[in-house]
């Protein structure tokens, strides 16, 4: 199920000369009955609400008086989201002829022309207030306060996101929480700005465009209108002309594969930027601590304790929060033992709430082999919305591949990235892939639209340059990460498990076994390896390949690369 919430605008929506028919009341319990909720988002006062609408209870949450109250019809709490009008405003109203007129907990109501008494008023008493019209009412509230604020508020109460949400209205006040929604419907009713700007609009008016919406979501959860629905598509880059490429939002699954240290972990941070910036939840699973500091995401899991799946889903349980399920503090062996029990919890915490709208599953190769098994035919189905991200595309299990609508080739020979791919699912590579990366580019298929691959500058990430700098400066990488100096005859085993205790090591070690190495040119292989930073990986080939340079030259230069990137002590 993609869509959870229903969230229904009431007067010239689900009702008309306000009141609801029975026919629309049918179609409220209707979706009801399919598991989804509903929220109802409306200009009127709670009060005159209940009067006129019974079955108010339909309704998960009342958004009441355009953002300002929220009600909850199963335990009647009434919680106000804004501060009420100052009596100073409401009597210099009434003084000036302003009726009709009523006064809510928070709004303010009357009628055209009287908003232009209104907007005298508050210039004059230097109130922090807006005007919003719906038709022909005038609704004065608190700066800050509409119906989208007020939807925020009932989604966050009820542990849901505007990324699981319809919404469906008729007039100008409703144009904020249609933004707010994944997907916005206009009635056919609308005003033509609305409609104008709505992913869809109904054939039938009121309650019976309502309706006729509800049919299409029990249906087919508005699958049929997928192509139309891109505003919320995540920008991945640019191609050489200058076309934006996106992926959508909500779809088939992404492989994104390459050699070791050809920025596989850039690309995923920029499409996690991208989630983060849009507001999409996401699960990285992270076994060797990669995405341990990212700043939008909380990392459950040590170096030292392997995390638990109930610490996963209590943070997963936030709609706001992202979570990072840090796995190098269990022994290799036994990760991918723990991915096979988390990820059913996943999937199923995903199916009963939309979310997270994103997996992700570094070291894919390691936790989804060959030898994995899915355990029901809907597997590829339930891995939608997954990023596998691996060096070994061939080492994956042909069923997890096939839910990848997306493949991203990084690194040198992209085109053997897409054969390995192709030959899991037994089908012939795209034409047009054996081509030569710049740096910063890669090379994007999007293979469920039968178009050729296309090479993209990737967005610039504002997290990768600082993601590893704690874990690489001070932490501790596993053995099989660390740099051993070893010295020309390997009498040596010197073991440097971080960049600080790299750098003293080299600054102790004889200079014979320092320009043995780099010679051989181990520091700038461990550096693009095992550090993962292609820029200081390049920095230290150009020093490696310099003869000219003596032990203390490339010594400092090398130090002087490692701290333009890294906070190293003095």
């Amino acid at each position: 199920m993609r869509y959870h919430i229903l969230a229904c605008d009431y007067d010239g929506t689900i009702a008309q000369d306000g009141h609801v028919s029975t026919a629309t009341v049918a179609a409220l319990e209707r979706i009801r009955a399919s598991g989804r909720k509903l929220v109802l988002v409306t200009g009127r006062e709670l009060d005159e609400l209940l009067e006129i609408f019974p079955q108010v209870n339909l309704f998960e949450r009342v958004v009441a008086e355009n953002g300002a109250l929220l009600y909850n019809p199963s335990n009647h709490d009434v919680k106000a989201l804004g501060d009420p009008p100052s009596e100073a405003f409401v009597q210099a109203l009434h003084t000036r002829g302003v009726a009709p007129m009523s006064v809510g907990r928070v709004i303010v109501a009357t009628w055209a022309p009287h908003h232009v008494t209104v907007l005298d008023t508050i210039r004059e008493l230097g109130l922090e207030l807006q005007v919003i019209f719906n038709k022909g009412a005038v609704m004065v509230l608190p700066a800050s306060i509409n119906k989208a604020t007020g939807l925020r508020a009932a989604l966050k109460e009820m542990g849901l996101s505007p990324h699981e949400t319809i919404g469906v209205g008729d007039a100008e006040n409703d144009h904020a929480f249609l933004s707010l929604c994944e997907c916005s419907v206009a009635v056919a009713n609308a005003l033509p700005a609305l409609r104008d700007r709505a992913d869809i609009v109904t054939q039938g008016d009121h309650g019976i465009g309502v309706a006729e919406l509800i049919g299409e979501i029990i249906d087919n959860d508005l699958s049929r209108f997928e192509p139309r629905l891109t505003r919320h598509d995540l920008f991945i880059g640019t191609d050489p002309i200058g076309h934006e490429m996106t992926i959508r939002a909500f779809g088939a699954g992404v492989l994104i594969a390459g050699p070791s240290g050809s920025g596989k972990s850039t690309t995923t941070t920029s499409v996690l930027e991208r989630l983060a910036e849009q507001g999409y939840q996401f699960c990285i699973i992270d076994p060797e601590g990669d995405y341990e500091s990212l700043e939008f995401a909380i990392a459950v899991g040590t170096g030292e304790r392997g995390p638990s799946a109930e610490e996963v889903l209590q943070v997963l349980a936030q709609p706001d929060q992202n979570v990072v399920v840090n796995l190098i503090g269990l022994r290799l062996a036994d990760r991918p033992a723990f991915f096979s029990k988390l990820l059913p919890q996943l999937l199923e915490f995903r199916e009963r709430t939309g979310r997270p709208h994103w997996l992700i599953v570094d070291e894919a190769h390691h936790l989804l082999p060959p030898t994995w098994e899915p355990g029901s035919s809907s597997f590829a189905v339930d891995l939608q919305r997954t990023i596998f991200v691996t060096v070994h595309p061939d080492e994956v299990h042909p069923a997890v591949l096939a839910s990848v609508g997306t493949v991203i080739a990084v690194g040198k020979g992209p085109e053997e990235t897409l054969r390995l791919f192709c030959q899991t699912q037994q089908e012939q590579p795209p034409s047009g892939a054996n081509i030569e990366l710049d740096t910063g580019e890669v090379l994007v298929w999007p293979r469920l639209d039968k178009v050729a691959p296309r090479r993209v500058r990737i967005s610039p990430t504002r997290t990768e340059r600082h993601r590893h700098s704690r874990k690489y400066s001070e932490g501790e990488l596993p053995p099989e990460r660390s740099f051993f100096f070893r010295g020309p005859e390997g009498k040596m085993n010197l073991r440097a498990q971080n960049l600080i205790v790299f750098m003293q090591l080299a600054d102790g070690v004889d200079d014979d076994t320092w320009k043995f190495h780099l010679r051989q040119a181990d520091v700038s292989e461990w550096f693009r390896v095992c550090i993962k930073d292609d820029g200081l990986a390049d920095a230290a080939e150009a020093i490696e390949h310099d003869a000219k340079l003596s032990a203390a030259e490339s010594r400092e230069l090398i130090r002087k690369a490692v701290e333009q990137r890294y906070t190293l002590p003095a």
